[in-house]
């Protein structure tokens, strides 16, 4: 039986068994399944030394325990910073224009719509927006040029569609 065989019949045998214990520690099942999926992730970084361990599900169990426990501290600590810096901003905008803008951006090429939010929505300017999607200026300007038009081309379909109640949003820069 190869390592890869034995780690996945070890997950069919106590993968739900390990939910439910760390479920009783964190009263959480979302956070229970990520903590033990996060441990066999673990196991299968390293099955050579996974299948050598006398009793796997324990050390996937104790894995599984501190992943839990090292999230809830960063939770905590990021909990008190929350509270430090106040409430939290005013909701978004819910106009019709807004969630018209909102759509279509969706519906953009990824490099785009990146482009676009960091540009625009950040207010970063083209160099840094570069930097941080990791593409020359060059590219940014030619993502900006693009999303533009394709964004107004969406706006303004959904605006002779009826999906927006007043003008024309401006996405021109």
């Amino acid at each position: 039986m190869s390592d890869g065989d034995l780690i996945s019949e070890l997950y069919a045998g106590c993968f739900r068994r390990l939910v439910v214990q760390l479920y009783a520690v964190t009263g959480d099942l979302s956070e229970a399944q990520e903590a033990v999926q996060e441990a066999f992730t673990r196991a299968l970084a390293a099955p050579r030394r996974f299948v050598q361990l006398d009793n796997p599900e324990a050390w996937l169990r104790r894995v599984a325990v501190n992943v839990a426990r090292s999230r809830h501290r960063r939770r905590r600590v990021l909990d008190r910073l929350l509270l430090r810096i106040g409430p939290p901003p005013a909701v978004a905008d819910r106009s019709p224009e807004h969630l018209a803008l909102l759509s279509a951006l969706r519906e953009l090429p990824e490099g785009q719509r990146h482009a676009l939010a960091l540009h625009y929505l950040v207010d970063l300017p083209v160099d840094e927006v570069a930097a941080t999607l990791g593409v020359s200026a060059g590219t940014v300007k030619s993502r900006l040029s693009r999303g533009r038009q394709a964004l107004a081309e969406r706006l303004r379909d959904s605006d002779s569609t009826g999906s927006t109640s007043t003008g024309r949003i401006d996405v021109r820069s």
